[in-house]
């Protein structure tokens, strides 16, 4: 499955500068920009949703994929290093509940919300034979704290060396990348600003099939801060991107296109519960058309990851160190029990203190049986410390070992070392305490 490429939008004119100031709820809503026409393209398409609007940007634009590069060119690699690192080892995390019983109608949904939407705009510097040519890519986020935080995807801010993030009422702000997680297509950024509406995260597991929900982004970069309404069509959909990173995602017939990408699903409550990444596509007069066929990330997978992007430093997840694929039918004619098969053990990992061993086979964990995908969620969706009681089948012989839950480390932002600490910095980042606001519907 290939991914499809937008043709660009030419985007001449140099964002505006000026003076920030706080957005408003009564802000009249902008008047429709006239879109302009997509030319068609090959094939079935799974597309992440973001917009190229100027230059020329390879392939390497739109896969996630390859290193990210966030220096503007009036920093220094040693600069930006320090003001990332005093920034994040400086937050503090608090969480306030938010009452959201009352059901509202997209309208309410919309204007509760459309200040804490952004658009995102990136410059990009491809180097084609020796020739440098600067483009530009467009995307959405959403304000995650009073203080400036922001929650976009990881495609939209790849390989970027400027990031510049534009509220409802047209003021625009530099921002700072702060961490992300590629594996998870998310991305945090900062900007400098204070007493700002941040959205209220709301709760994925609690969505069904059937729920309406709505959408608020930038779709092809040009028709800003728009809503599209539509419902959960599928949960816990397995879509593999490009490089071969799989993700269970919600799947939702809300129109998702070109620009879209970072934005926020919102449920009637206000609450967001994704945030919408992909689409299926089909540009090829040769094809059926498919329309509506959108995917967003479940909030609830990412609410930790962020926390610990912002708090730490870094990423912290539990794992248990296997590497494993499930037992092929054709060994299953020889004897071999139906499980998961560990191909390898990572050394001074929780797996192999406990014992396990390559070509061990996992047939039951805490008395269930499961495949590989189901044994990945479920050590994903684990605190470290717990407890998981596996049935190994090893060489003819019935064992039962249980293996800790460990912490794994992995850094938010690219050749940055990981050094966990509380140490508040010295840069002047202690004015500004990270606060989430959660629902908290009865």
């Amino acid at each position: 499955m290939e991914y499809e490429e937008y043709q660009p939008y030419q985007d001449t004119q140099q964002p505006r500068q000026p003076e920030p100031v706080m957005p408003e709820y009564s802000t009249p809503h902008p008047a429709p920009e006239k879109p302009k026409k997509k030319k068609g393209a090959g094939i079935i398409a799974l597309a992440l949703c973001f917009s190229l609007i100027g230059g020329a940007v390879g392939a390497g634009g739109v896969l996630l994929a390859g290193r990210l590069n966030n220096n503007g060119s009036e920093y220094s690699q040693q600069e930006l290093a320090v003001m990332v690192e005093g920034l994040r080892s400086a937050s503090q995390l608090e969480i306030t509940t938010v009452d959201t019983d009352t059901l509202m109608t997209p309208a309410e949904v919309y204007a509760a919300n459309v200040n804490s939407t952004v658009g995102i705009t990136t410059s990009i510097t491809t180097n084609f034979w020796g020739f440098q040519t600067t483009s530009a890519a467009s995307g959405s986020g959403f304000i995650i704290s009073t203080n400036g935080y922001i929650l976009t995807n990881y495609h939209v801010i790849e390989d970027s060396d400027s990031i510049t993030v534009a509220m409802y009422d047209g003021t625009t702000y530099d921002a700072q990348l702060v961490g992300y997680d590629e594996s998870n297509d998310i991305a945090v950024l900062k900007i400098e600003a204070e007493d700002l509406a941040p959205v209220v995260l709301g709760d994925s597991d609690a969505m069904n099939v059937g729920d309406s929900v709505v959408a608020i982004g930038n779709p092809l970069g040009e028709l800003t801060f728009s809503l599209t309404s539509g419902a959960i069509s599928a949960m816990d959909r397995k879509i593999t991107l490009s490089g071969g990173i799989t993700m269970d995602l919600m799947q939702t017939d809300c129109a998702i296109n070109s620009g879209n990408s970072g934005g926020a699903l919102f449920n009637l409550y206000g609450e967001v519960i994704g945030v919408t990444n992909a689409k299926y596509s089909s540009s090829s007069s040769s094809e059926a058309s498919i329309d509506n066929i959108g995917f967003a990330i479940p909030i609830n997978s990412v609410k930790s990851i962020v926390e610990s992007i912002i708090e730490k430093g870094y990423i912290a997840k539990p794992y248990i160190g296997v590497s494993v694929m499930d037992v092929s039918q054709e060994n299953l004619i020889y004897g071999v029990p139906e499980g998961v098969a560990i191909q390898s053990v990572t050394e001074d990992s929780p797996a192999e203190e406990a014992g396990l061993m390559a070509g061990d086979i996992i047939t039951a964990v805490d008395g269930e049986a499961l495949d590989s995908d189901a044994l990945v969620d479920l050590v994903g969706a684990s605190q470290v410390g717990d407890t998981l009681t596996m049935d190994i089948y090893r060489q003819g012989e019935t064992l039962q070992i249980s293996v800790t839950v460990g912490e794994q480390i992995q850094s938010a932002l690219p050749e940055e070392s990981v050094q966990p600490t509380t140490q508040q910095s010295q840069q002047g980042w202690e004015d500004f305490p990270f606060e989430y606001f959660f629902g908290g519907r009865r």
